[in-house]
């Protein structure tokens, strides 16, 4: 049997961030050989993330990913079983890659993203997936993902990482986008979490809806009673304008109003030459609609 040194031990660990006993195990399999080695680790993190496949993953970590060059840009949810997982570094790093490979590959699915390689990683998403699985003996999985192309972008990802909200932009020059501007708009749409973009995005179902809503609530209220019907109409604008705030984007008032001195969303981004025209909004552990 070849000798295992030390050194070799040391190196495989350096290449795969596995534990010493695992490299060394790894190493015996592969009669010293670094390559067969890593296979056979890879081998076995897959065998690990069958058995825990039925773990519940109730946790989990949101990644954006944007190439200004390309004008591609991606966010992604990967699910884990625990908290304390979501801040360990090769957590964070895996989803960060993941974010990239979904703007890079443009894949259809998940099934399908899972089975594209990832730049500079010697496999695919699944390798790679089973890799810090091995690490850190917890089931993790891709939850979702967005591609958007064309354009420009601004991002906001929570601090925990759990709400990250991706917002297409068109308009501005290349290197003239304000990054500032777009990240306040993405981390209003984080906290607000708007239904609509905009106005014309509405179903004609759900204004109908509203409109009734709005006339009926007017008509029952006495206060109302005896009033002509364009007056009446006049209030039904108005709670429709009202409702317009709370629920489209680019009608709400800027979370930041001392900043943006009582500007609302479009106003903003009218300030600041663009104009939206997507955002995607992940909270981990939420049901995709």
């Amino acid at each position: 049997m070849t000798q295992i040194t030390a050194a070799s031990v040391n190196e495989l660990r350096k290449r795969t961030d596995m534990p010493l006993m695992d490299c060394k195990k790894a190493l015996q399999e592969a009669n010293g050989d670094m390559d067969k080695a890593i296979e056979w680790l890879r081998s076995q993190n897959s065998k690990m993330q069958a058995k825990r496949a039925l773990n519940e993953t109730a946790e989990g970590r949101v990644g954006v990913y944007i190439d200004p060059a390309t004008e591609n840009a991606a966010i992604i949810e990967v699910r884990c079983e625990s908290a304390p997982v979501t801040k360990s570094e090769q957590f964070i790093a895996m989803v960060g890659e993941l974010a990239r490979a979904v703007a890079e590959n443009n894949p259809e699915s998940v099934d399908q993203f899972l089975t594209q390689s990832i730049s500079g990683f010697k496999g695919t998403v699944t390798d790679r997936v089973n890799e810090v699985i091995g690490l850190i003996r917890e089931n993790m999985k891709v939850q979702r993902f967005q591609r958007l192309s064309g354009g420009q972008f601004g991002h906001y990802v929570h601090h925990d990482g759990t709400l990250g909200v991706l917002l297409q932009v068109k308009g501005a020059k290349a290197g003239q986008i304000n990054e500032e501007a777009l990240r306040d708009v993405c981390a209003h749409v984080a906290a607000m979490s708007p239904q609509y973009l905009q106005v014309g995005d509405l179903p004609a179902e759900v204004v109908t809806r509203e409109k009734d809503m709005a006339l009926r609530q007017i008509q029952e209220d006495p206060k109302n009673a005896g009033k002509p019907a364009n007056i009446l109409e006049k209030i039904v604008e108005g709670k429709l304008k009202t409702w317009y705030a709370e629920n489209v984007l680019v009608e709400q008032p800027i979370a930041n109003q001392q900043k943006y001195d009582k500007k609302t969303v479009a106003q903003v981004l009218k300030g600041v030459g663009v104009e939206p025209v997507r955002y995607v909004r992940y909270k981990v552990g939420e049901v995709a609609v």
